[in-house]
């Protein structure tokens, strides 16, 4: 069932929980110099080396999303020990980037030495050996980004594998995978769909956050 608009309005919010959510969102995406204003403007208190961290998680994200997984490898191995060793899917993902690039850069002999070397590994298990001949089928083209497998060279599946970098990363410093904007719309979203449900065909048409989002 769907609650009055107006009845929202009777209900109250700490700013100091606002600011927690702001923060946590702003720290998640590694936003330096907004959180650094925010701070200043609100009063909110963070962890000391929360700074550091963050310009770290940065970089690496950025190496991630430009492809450079190599880098950003490294960089992660250095703040983040033994993360991809425990974490064999990311370390499958952010491997399988630095083929991409190779493939992409035509240098396909370097890319197939690369598979045989770092990929072929993986083939031991059975959940990566659909992903392992779809990014082994990109040398069959000599145009990879006009093959079926076209979506593994894009920016969306780069963004991706950054993002799981950068949760896996942040779990590992003890921090929430998750900002509290996603949690409460995740939240949020699930109640609304259920009492949809609860009320039927007479109820009100399906809950749908981008059409809440616009009211």
């Amino acid at each position: 069932m769907d609650l009055d608009p107006r009845q929202y309005e009777n209900l109250a919010i700490n700013d100091n929980d606002i600011h927690k959510i702001v923060m946590s969102y702003l720290i998640h995406n590694c936003y330096k110099e907004s959180v650094e204003s925010f701070i200043a403007c609100t009063g909110t208190k963070q962890r000391v080396d929360y700074l550091e961290d963050m310009d770290k998680r940065k970089r690496i994200f950025h190496f991630a999303l430009e492809g450079n997984a190599l880098k950003a490898i490294e960089l992660t191995e250095q703040l983040a020990q033994d993360i991809l060793e425990n974490n064999k899917d990311l370390q499958f993902d952010l491997l399988s980037l630095h083929f991409v690039e190779l493939v992409c850069s035509r240098k396909c002999t370097e890319a197939l030495e690369f598979a045989q070397t770092k990929l072929s590994p993986f083939g031991k298990e059975h959940k990566y050996m659909e992903k392992l001949e779809d990014f082994m089928a990109l040398l069959a083209y000599k145009e990879p980004e006009k093959s079926p497998m076209f979506h593994l060279l894009s920016l969306e599946y780069r963004q991706q594998v950054a993002d799981s970098l950068n949760r896996a990363i942040l779990a590992h410093l003890n921090l929430p995978s998750y900002t509290a904007m996603e949690k409460l719309i995740q939240q949020a979203t699930i109640v609304r769909q259920c009492l949809s449900q609860e009320a039927g065909k007479d109820g009100p048409p399906p809950f749908s956050l981008k059409d809440f989002l616009k009211s």
